[in-house]
């Protein structure tokens, strides 16, 4: 058995897979996260420990497996956080996550000693509240004696990695999340963490994702119940974990959407995609030498989650209601930017809206609204690549909300292309164990990635619809350029 954990933004995703790539089990425990004014979001490292701890127990004793039986441990994680570690390894403060868009103005600041254009062109990313970096000069700016603390600023699942090896490490494509990787040249930037002033020697060591970093040692296997010994792979950053679980492992023309907390359309390259408009974003893959384009939004699972709490709804009967409405098409229009934005307008300062709000609306339509958000949202993105040049016939979906008919319909329509749904939905997690299984020779390749889970029949797109969607989408793009300069201003 291959063990995963996908230490994602609401919990811990712990899955078994057989050496055929075959998931047997899989539990999730949950955590917090604080969020608090300014744009705050934060989470304990103890407590993805802690439930990478309860998690495995759970696992080994629901399956019956016995420790010796597990091939090795390897992870997929949440990306583009910031966890403060002192010199044994302990945080020093709570890990500020990838929502978090409190050091805006330390952008602006290290913005006036390095050109955006510069930033985009060596990490493959605008620089920006949302990325590590910007968090550590906050943090540096804010809490003095926190920073002097700090001797490694690692990602999610280095943390767990090193608490059940005690190596400190991480990979490529968790290292192209910070804001400070030469992602070509494969190393931390030196230009750009001597224009922030941020030691190197901050930053861990960067190996393959397929390293085996170490081994559980005896106290680690005392408390999770695994054999000492056990190899620990590192694994990869949840997005280009999400690709290979998702198949989209070379430059062959497909793509995906990943319909999670932050919500994306992704695909595979054997170069970083440097959009002339810095629209979209390019990561390094956990395959070696490859990276993964990607337009990103901020809350676009967030925005399903979150229009179900307010409304006090289980997702399933919103959208239920929600496919016998119509939003855009009645007026109404909705904003996903609960979290600010990255794709395309990289303002943390944006908010989500309801606009063409009308007395006849109910519940339904606004639960459509939401999906009509961020599929447009999501279209901006789309059109990025192929105005690049970038041939996209059909896009396979993963993720939660992938589960749910009535959102892929709307993808289908709003985008006017065919919709797969994956036959494994959690692809962060049989990515991590495609990255396990590769390098404990269970897999010879990456080769393997795009048979391990199967795409159900595609629904197909109504183009007129389409088109009138295309129509509705000009008016929310026009909705956010006039709000935008009342976003700044508050």
């Amino acid at each position: 058995m291959i063990l995963t954990h996908d230490l994602g933004t609401t919990g811990d995703k712990a899955a078994m897979f057989g050496d055929d790539g075959t998931p047997t089990a899989v539990i999730t425990v949950r955590y917090p996260t604080a969020f608090g004014p300014g744009g705050r979001a934060e989470q304990s490292p103890l407590d993805w420990w802690d439930a990478v701890l309860r998690s495995t127990r759970d696992l080994l004793e629901r399956t019956g497996t016995a420790p010796a039986e597990i091939t090795c441990v390897s992870f997929s994680g949440q990306m583009m956080g910031a966890v403060f570690l002192d010199g044994r390894g302990e945080p020093v403060r709570p890990a500020i996550i990838w929502a978090d868009t409190r050091s805006a103005g330390q952008c602006e600041h290290l913005l006036g000693r390095i050109p955006m254009e510069r930033v985009y062109e060596l990490t493959g990313h605008r620089l920006n509240a949302t990325y590590s970096l910007a968090k550590v000069l906050w943090v540096r700016e804010h809490e003095p004696d926190a920073y002097a603390a700090t001797r490694a600023i690692v990602q999610a699942k280095d943390f767990v990695a090193h608490r059940l090896t005690g190596r400190l490490a991480t990979d490529p494509s968790d290292a192209s999340g910070t804001n400070a990787f030469d992602q070509v040249a494969g190393v931390w930037s030196e230009e750009i963490l001597e224009a922030a002033g941020v030691p190197m020697t901050l930053w861990p060591e960067v190996v393959p994702s397929t390293t085996v970093i170490g081994h559980v040692t005896p106290e680690a296997a005392a408390l999770t119940g695994l054999a000492q010994g056990t190899p620990v792979v590192i694994g990869g950053g949840d997005g280009p974990c999400a690709a290979t679980g998702a198949g989209v492992v070379a430059p062959d023309g497909s793509a995906y959407t990943y319909l999670g907390s932050s919500s994306w359309i992704s695909l595979a390259a054997d170069a970083p995609l440097l959009d002339p408009g810095m629209r979209t974003m390019t990561f390094n893959h956990v395959v070696p030498g490859r990276f993964v384009p990607t337009a990103t939004m901020q809350a676009g699972g967030a925005s399903l989650e979150w229009i179900s709490e307010v409304l006090a709804a289980p997702h399933a009967d919103l959208l239920a209601a929600a496919g016998k409405v119509e939003a855009a098409g009645d007026g109404l229009f909705f904003l996903p930017h609960l979290l600010g934005e990255r794709s395309p307008y990289w303002n943390p300062k944006a908010r989500a809206a309801f606009i063409g709000l009308a007395r006849h609306h109910e519940r339904a339509h606004l639960a459509r609204a939401v999906v009509e958000g961020v599929a447009m949202n999501l279209l901006t993105g789309l059109r990025a690549f192929t105005g690049n040049g970038t041939a996209i016939e059909r896009i396979d979906a993963v993720g939660g909300a992938a589960v749910a008919g009535e959102v892929l319909r709307v993808l289908a329509d709003v985008w006017g292309l065919p919709v797969r749904r994956r036959t494994i939905v959690e692809a962060n997690s049989l990515g991590a164990a495609i990255v396990g299984g590769v390098a404990m020779g269970v897999f010879d390749d990456f080769g393997v990635a795009p048979g391990l889970s199967a795409a159900e029949p595609a629904i197909m797109p109504d183009m007129i619809v389409h088109e009138r969607y295309i129509r509705e989408y000009h008016r929310f793009l026009d909705a956010y350029a006039r709000l935008e300069p009342w976003f700044n201003e508050h």
